[in-house]
């Protein structure tokens, strides 16, 4: 079950799309752009931002969002964190970042499919399942900018504790949304 009901026309049903697909990426940036203090690397929302979407909004919608979103930025608009400081367009989209922005785009798939209708520990494994995938690309990517012996170091392990913090997070509120919803309806 998506947050998002199923429009009366076709053409509500085109613009609904297109309306989610550009808020979606709006979210997104937002939270690429948000960093909170965290140990060991300060935190953005980004993982949050992309998860939440994809689970809210179902495989083809989360994927429309985070597509859109990468299409901005790879026509150089400064939606990417650390942007437009680190680069902006395709060159940053080639640099160390570029396999997990490829792992955001896929986990939206994965999350939005696995996750649909499921509970809490439903879409909580199904996130997990996407942020393999995100960790998957970045760290085959991230290979050709760092040493073999470094990856790890450098690519996952200052990552993986706020990524996990912000699964359960986006998880926790999509079942909390879900659950207001059915009270409502």
């Amino acid at each position: 079950m998506t947050l998002l009901n199923p429009p009366l026309t076709r053409s509500a049903a085109l613009w609904r799309s297109l309306a989610a697909a550009l808020c979606g990426a709006a979210i997104i940036t937002i939270g690429a752009k948000v960093q909170i203090p965290f140990w060991p690397v300060p935190m953005t929302l980004h993982t949050f931002a992309v998860f939440f979407l994809a689970a809210a909004f179902g495989p083809r919608l989360g994927f429309a969002a985070m597509a859109t979103y990468l299409g901005a930025g790879a026509i150089g608009l400064p939606v990417f964190s650390g942007s437009p400081e680190r680069g902006l367009g395709l060159a940053y989209m080639a640099g160390p970042t570029g396999g997990y922005l490829l792992g955001y785009l896929l986990s939206t798939l994965v999350i939005g499919r696995l996750g649909a209708g499921r509970g809490l520990m439903g879409r909580t494994l199904a996130m997990l399942a996407g942020l393999a995938v995100v960790y998957a690309f970045g760290l085959m990517w991230l290979a050709h900018f760092v040493p073999a012996s470094s990856l790890i170091a450098a690519g996952l392990a200052p990552f993986i504790v706020g990524d996990l913090l912000k699964i359960a997070l986006a998880s926790g509120l999509i079942t909390a949304l879900v659950s207001l919803k059915e009270r409502k309806g």
